[in-house]
């Protein structure tokens, strides 16, 4: 399959009364048409920057995209989304890429009946008519499983549940049939019941639409699920991509196998203890001139500070930013 999405080397900085944050610090992915790519690190990585970056979502100033491209290849053509105007940009979003935000109270307007709010999108997007959007937002209520479609399509968010406020974004994100959805930790603020049910929703969804997905999550036990490569992200940067399988089976960066560490397993004997990773974040604040995970590292050594560690290649569709092989314990030979 040809690639959808090519982002190339995007740096995102804010200059705050503090300091200049370095919040993407070069990051570079590309995203196949009807895959889901998951992006997974802790808070404060960058994951959320880098997809409202690409879409011109962050506040400027402070917020500033020093370098990059993301090539898109949408209904004109293979463009680049940072170099396109703010009316172009409109355009894309909602049209041809859609964004699905982790807390739908505060992405839904709360003085807008549900169906106002669906049928927006499709009259700026699509030229609907008042009538033919109506029924177009009635069945898309219907497509995410949201009992009595009509009856809803007249009610407030306030009287929607979590998890059916949650469906009501993603049927807005859906609504003009885009060409990737990014959906930001769409299952954060639900019950593990509730998670299941959205996840279920999404993979439904993509088999459908034919739709390419960027999952952006913390919880490396929902990606296993969900997609089929992800994208690690540490300080800014991303730090290993691989196919979900071969990341789980075979980790290349201590902060990956950190990240596998804290998940609770089923098979675990009862004397197992998570693993917890030592030391704090990066303060992004200062700019980076070694490797980011060096501070909570146990296996780094003078280079890891001397450098930053490029994405190395290190298996089929595997990359890691690494100088050291977990594997042969021991330095890399690059």
């Amino acid at each position: 399959m040809s690639n959808i999405l090519e982002v190339n080397n995007l740096v995102t900085k804010f200059y705050t009364l503090d300091g200049v944050v370095n919040a993407v610090n070069g990051v570079s992915f590309d995203l196949e048409e009807g895959e889901t790519l998951a992006i997974v690190g802790e808070s404060g990585s960058g994951k959320s920057v880098t997809m409202m970056s690409l879409l011109g979502l962050i506040p400027m100033p402070p917020g500033k995209i020093e370098a990059g491209a993301a090539f898109f290849s949408g209904d004109e053509g293979r463009r680049d989304l940072l170099q396109m105007s703010p009316d172009e940009l409109r355009d894309v979003r909602g049209g041809q890429i859609g964004f699905v935000f982790q807390d739908p109270i505060s992405t839904l307007n709360p003085i807008l009946t549900i169906g106002e709010q669906i049928s927006e999108i499709l009259t700026r997007h699509k030229g609907m008519s008042k009538d033919a959007a109506r029924r177009r937002a009635i069945e898309l209520l219907t497509q995410v499983g949201i009992p009595d479609p009509e009856l809803r399509y007249k009610a407030f968010p306030f009287q929607f549940s979590g998890g059916m406020r949650q469906r009501v974004v993603i049927a807005i994100a859906i609504a003009c049939t885009p060409k990737i959805i990014i959906a930001d930790e769409p299952t954060t603020a639900l019950d593990v019941t509730v998670q299941a049910q959205i996840v279920d929703l999404f993979k439904r969804l993509r088999e459908a639409l034919g739709v390419a997905v960027i999952w952006i999550t913390h919880d490396l036990g929902v990606v296993a699920g969900v997609a089929e490569r992800v994208l690690v992200m540490y300080g800014g940067r991303p730090v290993e991509i691989a196919l979900v399988n071969d990341l789980y089976e075979h980790p290349q960066h201590p902060y990956t196998l950190g990240l596998l560490g804290a998940l609770p397993r089923m098979d675990a004997r009862e004397s197992e203890r998570l693993v917890s990773i030592k030391g704090t974040p990066p303060d992004l604040l200062l700019p980076l001139r070694h490797c980011p995970f060096a501070w909570r590292c146990e296996h780094a050594f003078d280079r890891c500070w001397q450098e930053i560690p490029p994405l190395i290649t290190v298996g089929e569709q595997h990359q890691t930013s690494c100088f050291y092989d977990l594997e042969e314990g021991g330095p890399r030979d690059v």
